[in-house]
């Protein structure tokens, strides 16, 4: 493996955890192509208390 390639590999080691940083829930995609990594994609989802979102249902099913 050349410095090249190394420097490459860290960069990639490095771009995927800070694309995991602070990740509470979704995926990390990453797309190869011939052998070398393309696209790194985050997708991040909120997740909303249960117990929340049911009193608001209820309140706004009777107005209280």
């Amino acid at each position: 493996m050349t410095k090249k390639e190394t420097a490459l590999d860290e960069r990639l080691w490095e771009k995927i955890a800070r694309a995991l940083d602070s990740l509470e829930y979704g995926s990390i995609h990453i797309v190869v192509h011939d052998s070398q990594v393309v696209q790194i994609e985050r997708t991040e989802k909120y997740r909303l208390p249960a117990e929340k979102a049911k009193d608001e249902v209820k309140q706004a099913r009777t107005g209280r």
